[in-house]
């Protein structure tokens, strides 16, 4: 039964969408292991889904492995595209960690990821919308 499997919190794992290149309008969405020990078999699921001119959209959903990401580091999950901005983006995230199961679930409400929401993400040295 799922409520006898213990979860625990997730923490010092984040997600990043990343502006690229302000000239080509080119971003890019990264999983950042903050924490001082390595996950590995990180599993990225993505979606969106939303109204866009009083019409229903859904993305295709989207599974990315992206296998090891060492301590204080990070790794690509996808590129981007402007358009689906206007959507609510979600990503299922899964990894293990010390022989244990974590998953959280990272959402991107509607139009959240535009310019005025960048911040400076050290770890990667570049400025984007960071969801913790």
């Amino acid at each position: 039964m799922r409520k006898d499997i213990h979860m625990p919190k997730v923490s010092g794992v984040e997600l990043a969408v990343i502006q690229e290149n302000k000239g080509l309008d080119s971003w890019k969405v990264y999983i950042l292991n903050n924490n001082n020990f390595v996950i590995d078999n990180v599993l990225v699921s993505s979606k969106g889904y939303g109204m866009i001119d009083d019409e229903k959209r859904r993305t295709s959903i989207l599974r990315h492995l992206i296998g090891k990401v060492e301590a204080r580091n990070y790794a690509l999950v996808e590129p981007i595209d402007t358009s689906v901005f206007k959507l609510t983006n979600e990503y299922w995230v899964s990894y293990y960690a010390n022989n244990q199961l974590f998953d959280k679930k990272f959402v991107f409400v509607e139009g959240s990821i535009r310019e005025e929401n960048l911040v400076d993400i050290e770890l990667i040295g570049k400025r984007g919308v960071l969801h913790a």
